[in-house]
Parts: C-alpha cells; structure tokens; sequence
C-alpha cells in the first residue's frame, strides 16, 4: 500500500487536450484533504496532451498507451498507482461540488463499498441519469420498443435508472457510466482490470459486475457533483457497431445460450426497425446509417471499427507491472 497518496486519478486523453485544463484544475481545486496521484493517460494523442500536463500540471504524471480502447488505456495507468482507491475519470469533465478528501475519508469508514459513481449534470447544469441495472434479454427487449417512452414502463424493464429523484441520496445500483468510476483497491484486485476485448462500452458493468460477485457494493453517492459534457459527439455510426460488438462480447461471457440468443436477437431487432423506419420516425438519415452498420458488426459482416480485440481478456491482471510505454 503506498502510504504517500490516498487516492489515484486516472484520466485517458486520446486527443482531447482541450478538456484538460478545466478537469485538471477543478480536480486539484477539490482534492480537499486527500492526497492525490493524478495520472494522465496519453492514448496516442496528436494535440499535444503531455506537452499541456508537463507544462501546466507538473505534479501530474504522464503515462503513454498505444490506442487500444479506454479499458487498455486505463489498465496501462492503473498498473503504475498504489494508493488505496483509483478512480477512472473522463477528460471531459468538471468537478463542482464536494471533495476528494470527503469521499476517502467515507469510503474509509465504509468498507463493504467496491465502487462508487457520484452525482453527474449535463452541459446545461440538467441531471445526467448514471445509475445502471445489468444487461438482461427481457431489458433488451423492451428497449427495442422504445420501452423508456412507455407511459407505465415498469422500471426494471430498463438498463437506466430515470427516477431523478433517487439520484438525491445514497442508493445500491447495479453499475454506474464510466466518466467516474471510484474503485477500491482491494475490489480491483479481486475482481480484475478491465476487460480489453471491450474496446469502449460494456466495460462499466463487465468491471461492475465482477466486483459485486466478489461481495462488494456498487454505489451511487450524491457526496459529489461533476459536470460531465456528454453527447458532445452526436451519432456517430462507428461508435454505434462498436457498441452493438462489445455487446455481444459481454453477452458471450456472462450469458448462457438461451439468453444469449434473445438478447442479441432483441438488440438486432432494435437496429432493424431504426434502419427500416422513414428518416423522420427513424430518427433521421444518421441514425439509419449507424444502425445498419451495427446490424454488420453483430452478424459479423463488418469487423468491429477500432479493429479485432485481443483474444483474450486481461481482467485477470493484477495491479502489478510497468505500462506499456513512457
């Protein structure tokens, strides 16, 4: 245990040094009374992300990756930190409310908690629903109809937790998105690092999922409020196959056959009828386009975007070993 720093930060930048300055500043602005390691990940950037870190955030550290998705970003980092907890933090955002040192000092006097998501807003100061319930074939199935605009939507036929209300207090969940991912470092050990085969998505509750079955909790806390500009993107049709691919990674490892069959089967169902929908009902020519080339990448006609993953997992690792360059 590295008795110099209570809490790791990790933060992956593929290019996007233009976030850096306000996370980073609002992050040590709110260390409060933890110590912190803050690690930035430069995921083969061209923006100049370990030039901005060197010359603006010297008590930063720099960890170099090849790209190959934000679970092999992360794991390179995690591998250098030693502090108790690490958290997983996206550049594109902003802390605004509470302290590190708060939720150290809580997770501290809160052992049974593996992971913990806090409290996130929009761009426009909205309240970003974080919380998760697993992946299961009966939620596939209803978000394929459009279950989130069903009037009397039982709550678990959906993956997102859209009572706002319950974000105001502490609450148990499933999994949380992975812009904050507060981890204990004896649940990560337990469970894992992230699983590399899952470029981008599915990684939350593939992480999650394998630490709740080590006995630990998930967490959602409103001890602290971020800003988290998501949605910056818009549609983009790569990032909708590779989804629909780590999808069908995670249902290969965590589903039997049967419900293997129906949840890959309601997530083409849900792509076909998207596709086969005039632009205005489909949601537009952009939408057609994603979801026809995430019908590809799930019958195997594309390859996945960002390329084939490695053929085998890495969330057996422990946190122990150099990254990979730099």
């Amino acid at each position: 245990m590295d008795a110099t720093h209570d809490l790791s930060i990790v933060i992956v930048s593929t290019n996007e040094a233009h976030w850096l300055t306000a996370c980073l500043t609002t992050v040590y602005a709110q260390a409060g009374s933890a110590r912190l390691d803050v690690v930035v990940v430069d995921n083969e950037s061209r923006d100049g992300t370990r030039e901005l870190v060197e010359r603006d955030f010297p008590q930063a550290r720099v960890v170099s990756a090849y790209n190959r998705g934000f679970a092999h970003a992360n794991n390179r980092a995690l591998m250098t930190c030693k502090a108790r907890y690490a958290l997983c933090l996206n550049p594109d955002t902003e802390i605004v409310g509470g302290t590190f040192g708060e939720l150290v000092e809580m997770l501290d006097r809160r052992p049974e908690i593996g992971l913990l998501g806090v409290k996130q807003l929009a761009g426009d100061g909205s309240l970003y629903p974080t919380v998760r319930r697993f992946p299961s074939a009966g939620r596939a199935l209803a978000e394929a109809f459009t279950s989130e605009s069903w009037p009397l939507r039982p709550p678990s036929l959906g993956e997102r937790e859209l009572d706002l209300r319950k974000y105001e207090s502490e609450i148990e969940c499933d999994w949380v998105t992975g812009a904050f991912m507060l981890i204990r470092r004896e649940a990560l050990l337990g469970a894992g690092l992230m699983d590399e085969r899952l470029f981008l998505f599915s990684d939350e509750p593939d992480l999650c999922i394998r630490i709740k079955r080590g006995g630990w909790k998930v967490v959602h806390s409103p001890a602290m409020t971020i800003v988290h500009h998501a949605g910056k993107a818009g549609i983009k049709p790569a990032l909708v196959a590779q989804e629909v691919f780590a999808r069908r990674v995670y249902a290969e490892k965590h589903f039997g056959p049967a419900e293997r069959f129906v949840y890959l089967g309601a997530i083409a169902a849900r792509h076909a009828l998207r596709a086969a929908l005039p632009p205005r009902r489909g949601g537009g020519p952009e939408r057609r386009a994603a979801s026809t080339r995430a019908l590809r990448t799930l019958f195997g006609r594309e390859t996945p975007p960002f390329g084939a993953p490695p053929l085998a997992s890495i969330d057996a690792t422990t946190l122990a070993g150099p990254p990979s360059r730099g």
